[in-house]
C-alpha cells in the first residue's frame, strides 16, 4: 500500500486526527519468531478498532494492537525496517535492549525521526533474555495511547518447561464522545497525573479471554504499556508463582497474589489451575477492582510441566550479585537524583484566604487553618475561596483509591478537570542531580564502559505533586534494585525500569555495559515529555 496522505494534518489543525472514515479494521495480534540474521518490517499506519459500543481511529505496527511479538533466540541480531504511515513523525525505541546507541531510537539524540512517507532501518541484538517491547519515541503520550506498542520475547538457550505462554499487554485509554479524546498537536496535556484512561485493553481487547486445562502450567508475560496507570494483576483461585522480571529471571522463584507493574515495567508469572471453573484476571487497587479478563478452565491431566511447577528454582548468577551487596548497601551513592514538582496552575498565586480555610486539591475532606499538607496524599493544601477543589470523579469513587492506602501510588485521577488543563506552562516536573542542582536536560552524567554505578532516587514529599514515578534508564545497560528505604531488596532481579513511589528513598547499581549517548526519564509519558528526562555519556 502506498504511503497515505488523507490523514496528513493542515497546517491549522491543533490535534490529531480522529475520523474513521476509510480505514482498515485492526487485526489480530501474532507472533513472529524470528532468527539471527533475519530482516523484518513493521509499518505504521492508521486502523478502526471496535471499543465496547464504539468505532475509534487509533494507530497499529502492521494492522494489529498490540503490534506483532518479535520473538527471538538470545544473542540474536535483527534487522528491523520501519516504514512510518502515521500521523507525525516518529521512532521506534527497544525498550529495555542493550543495543548499539545509534539504534536507541531517540529523536535528535540517536537518530533523525522518521518523516510520515518515509522509514528507517534499526540493527538490534539481544544479549540477555527477558520480556521487551517497542514503542515511539516521539510523542509517546499520543502514538502509544493510541495503540503503537509490541513485545520483543528473548528466549533462554535452556528455556523453561513450561506448557503455554500468553503475552498480556495492560493498558487503557480515554474514550470520550465515541473516539479516543483528541491530543493536540503543540504538545501534550494532562502533565499533573498523566492521562488516565476509561476503558481497559488487555492484550489489546476490552474483554479478554484464554482457555486451558487442569493441570497445564500457563506462563503469563506482562507489560505494562498504559502512560501513567500503574497495575496490580491478580487471579483469584490460582496460584501465582514470580519467575521472571524485565529482563530475565529473579534470584528465586516466588510466590505471589499479585504483581504490581509500574508504565513499562514487565512481569513473568507461572500458574497452574488445580480445579475447572472461570478465573478472572483483575486489576485490584485499594477499595475496589477492575476485571480485565477471565480464564475459563476445564479437566485435563497433569502435564511434565505441573510435576516441576510446586518447586522454587534458583538464579545462580544472581545469588552471584547477592554476594556483593553488603559492600554496596554500606557504600555512599555516586549519584542522587530527587523527584520533585512545581504547579503554578494550583500554587502560582495562591494568597491566603479571608476564611483562612485551606482545602487538598485530591481530598476536598482535608482542611487546615494553616497552609500545611495533606495527610493522604502529601500535596500542598490551596486557599479555598481562591481555587474550587475537585472531588473524586465517578470512576475513582466507584473503584478507590491509592492515597487512602497510603501506599504513594495514585491509582486513580482524583483531579480530572484540573489535570486535562494541566501543560508544560503551568505544570512543571524535575528530576534534580542532588550534588550540582542541575534539573533534566542540564544534567549530564559522564561514565565508561565497564562502570558499576549506585544511584540513589529520592521521590521526595517535599512537593507540590507527591506521587509515584517508573524510572527508566535506556540501553546503556542495566540495573538491579539494591534497598528501598535502607531495606534491602530480598529478591533481585535485572530491571531498565523502577516504580518509586510517593515518599520512597531507592537505590540502584547500574551495570554500564554500552558506549554512547543515552537517555534516562520518568515513563510517565506525559511527565517524560513535559521534560522530566535527561542524558548521559558513556565512553569506550
Amino acid at each position: 500500500m502506498a504511503p497515505a496522505t488523507s490523514h496528513e494534518l493542515d497546517a491549522t489543525d491543533t490535534t490529531f486526527p480522529t475520523d474513521t472514515s476509510g480505514l482498515p479494521a485492526c487485526e489480530p495480534s501474532t507472533i513472529v519468531d524470528l532468527a539471527d540474521g533475519d530482516t523484518y518490517e513493521l509499518r505504521i499506519a492508521p486502523v478502526t478498532k471496535v471499543l465496547g459500543e464504539d468505532i475509534v481511529r487509533m494507530l497499529a505496527y502492521n494492522g494489529s494492537i498490540p503490534g506483532p511479538t518479535l520473538r527471538v533466540p538470545q544473542g540474536a541480531g535483527l534487522t528491523i525496517r520501519v516504514v512510518n504511515d502515521g500521523d507525525h513523525e516518529t521512532t521506534v525505541h527497544w525498550h529495555g535492549l542493550r543495543l548499539d546507541n545509534e539504534f536507541d531510537g531517540v529523536p535528535h539524540e540517536t537518530q533523525a525521526p522518521i518523516p510520515v512517507g518515509g522509514s528507517f532501518t534499526y540493527r538490534l541484538r539481544v544479549p540477555d533474555d527477558g520480556l521487551y517491547w517497542y514503542h515511539p519515541h516521539v510523542r509517546e503520550d499520543h502514538g502509544i495511547e493510541m495503540g503503537l506498542y509490541g513485545n520483543i520475547l528473548v528466549d533462554r538457550v535452556d528455556r523453561d518447561p513450561i506448557d503455554r505462554e500468553l503475552l498480556v499487554t495492560l493498558d487503557d485509554v480515554l474514550v470520550e464522545d465515541g473516539r479516543i479524546r483528541p491530543f493536540l498537536t503543540d504538545g501534550p496535556t494532562h502533565t499533573a497525573m498523566g492521562r488516565f484512561g476509561n476503558v481497559m485493553l488487555t492484550g489489546g481487547a476490552t474483554h479478554w479471554e484464554a482457555s486451558a486445562t487442569t493441570g497445564e502450567v500457563l506462563r503469563f508475560l506482562f507489560t505494562n504499556t498504559a502512560n501513567t496507570r500503574t497495575f496490580n494483576v491478580a487471579i483469584p483461585g490460582a496460584r501465582m508463582k514470580l519467575v521472571g522480571g524485565d529482563s530475565g529471571r529473579y534470584e528465586r522463584d516466588e510466590w505471589v497474589d499479585a504483581v504490581m507493574l509500574g508504565p513499562s515495567e514487565r512481569a513473568v508469572v507461572d500458574v497452574c489451575f488445580d480445579e475447572p471453573g472461570t478465573f478472572e484476571l483483575e486489576h485490584r487497587i485499594p477499595g475496589g477492582r477492575y476485571v480485565l479478563g477471565a480464564v475459563d478452565v476445564v479437566d485435563g491431566e497433569p502435564t511434565d510441566a505441573r510435576d516441576r511447577y510446586d518447586a522454587l528454582e534458583a538464579n545462580d548468577q544472581l545469588a552471584a550479585e547477592r554476594a556483593a551487596l553488603e559492600a554496596v548497601m554500606q557504600a555512599d551513592p555516586d549519584k542522587t537524583l530527587v523527584l520533585d514538582a512545581l504547579m503554578p496552575i494550583l500554587y502560582g498565586d495562591t494568597a491566603a484566604p479571608p476564611t483562612g480555610t485551606y482545602v487538598c486539591p485530591m481530598h476536598p475532606e482535608v482542611t487546615d487553618s494553616e497552609a500545611s499538607a495533606c495527610p493522604k496524599c502529601g500535596m500542598k493544601l490551596v486557599a479555598s475561596s481562591d481555587r474550587s477543589p475537585e472531588a473524586p470523579h465517578e470512576g475513582a469513587a466507584a473503584h478507590g483509591h491509592g492515597h487512602d492506602s497510603d501506599d504513594g501510588i495514585e491509582w486513580e485521577d482524583l483531579m480530572p478537570e484540573i489535570n486535562a488543563r494541566t501543560d508544560a506552562h503551568n505544570m512543571v516536573w524535575k528530576l534534580v542531580d542532588a550534588a550540582t542542582g542541575k534539573a533534566n536536560r542540564e544534567i549530564d552524567w559522564r561514565y565508561a564502559d565497564g562502570d558499576r554505578v549506585k544511584i540513589r532516587i529520592v521521590n521526595t514529599m517535599d512537593s507540590e505533586h507527591p506521587m509515584h514515578h517508573p524510572f527508566h534508564i535506556h540501553g546503556a545497560g542495566r540495573f538491579l534494585v539494591v534497598a528501598r528505604d535502607g531495606q534491602l531488596n530480598p529478591n533481585l532481579v535485572w530491571k531498565d525500569t523502577v516504580l518509586i513511589p510517593a515518599g520512597e528513598t531507592t537505590d540502584i547499581l547500574f551495570e554500564v555495559t554500552e558506549p554512547g549517548r543515552w537517555m534516562a526519564h520518568c515513563h510517565i509519558a506525559e511527565h517524560h515529555q513535559n521534560g522530566m528526562m535527561f542524558t548521559f555519556t558513556v565512553d569506550p
